[in-house]
């Protein structure tokens, strides 16, 4: 499957159970809320997929069931998230064994590469496989910054055709698409900044809180691209106390306890990230709960249809 790499591609959650085993049922049940609101895409064993902490194994099991529950609708895209060449090239190959249809590359993790290195790396994963790919840009996190001139060294790479933009620099987005037109598609990758980017010219939205609202995600992005923007706006006020909760350290806590608060999720992690408990719980609960005891009416989205933006 080629991607249109546009809309909203949700980076989903790991479901665990009590004892931290993979919970599949409580994923189908999520992934078919997503599939249910429109989205256009799935990312597994991202930062919210709590890559760091899944086995090998854990990431073909979830590919692979997440490749036969989607059937086809929509690309499976799986994170490459790893510390040496060597490792993120054999999961590269693998990832297309196991069914996905693109990749999700982030530069190596660990060690903070140098300009050579990381245009390197990015070349060697890209060459092992077919697949597209979209690159996760996000020095803010992760330390090393992929800038204009790393992507001038990748414009004839074919298979790199995205970037999950997440400098938090909405300047960046103009300065991509100055520099490189339509040949990088451009994902915002901040749930706070997905509006103002959309408008500025990002195709889409890798997003965090989609995880416990699709639908209001989605809505979203697509109001923006009909240009129905005091619609979109009036939503994404509502939304903006939710989508803070994507900008901080215990994200993964705080989605997770929203899909939990909303029905679709459980709030189970993986040791030596810990449940919320106490003042911190109660607080974020209090953000969610608000939230939700006020949600709003959404229009019919899905049947809107997109309008070229002056941008």
């Amino acid at each position: 499957m080629a991607i249109d790499w546009k809309g909203v591609f949700p980076a989903l959650t790991t479901k665990f159970d009590e004892q931290e085993q993979l919970d599949l049922p409580a994923f189908e049940k999520n992934l078919t809320a997503q599939l249910d609101a429109g989205v256009d895409g799935i990312i597994l064993g991202g930062t919210l997929g709590e890559s760091s902490v899944l086995t090998l194994e854990e990431k073909e099991t979830l590919v692979k069931f997440c490749v036969e529950k989607v059937e086809g609708k929509v690309p499976v895209v799986m994170n490459i998230a790893e510390g040496s060449t060597r490792e993120a090239v054999k999961q590269a190959t693998l990832a297309k064994e196991w069914g996905a249809e693109g990749l999700m590359l982030l530069p190596p993790m660990r060690y903070k590469s140098d300009h050579r290195e990381t245009i390197t790396y990015f070349k060697a994963v890209a060459s092992a496989t077919d697949l597209p790919i979209i690159l996760y840009n996000n020095p803010f996190d992760y330390k090393v910054e992929i800038t204009i001139p790393m992507f001038d060294e990748l414009v004839d790479v074919p298979s790199i055709q995205a970037v999950k933009e997440s400098t938090r620099d909405v300047t960046n987005v103009t300065r991509m698409i100055n520099r490189f037109g339509e040949r990088f598609k451009l994902l915002c990758g901040v749930d706070t900044l997905a509006m103002e980017e959309m408008l500025l010219g990002a195709k889409g939205w890798v997003a965090g809180l989609v995880c416990a609202f699709p639908a209001e995600t989605v809505a979203i992005y697509k109001l923006v691209k009909a240009g129905r923007i005091d619609e979109a706006v009036a939503i994404y006020r509502w939304f903006m106390p939710l989508l803070e909760l994507d900008i901080l350290p215990k994200l993964v806590q705080y989605i997770k306890l929203a899909e939990a608060q909303s029905g679709i999720g459980t709030e189970y992690v993986r040791a030596p990230r810990l449940t919320l408990v106490g003042k911190e719980r109660e607080q974020t609960l209090n953000v969610i709960n608000s939230a939700l005891a006020v949600r709003p009416v959404l229009p019919d989205y899905l049947s809107l249809e997109e309008k070229t933006l002056a941008v």
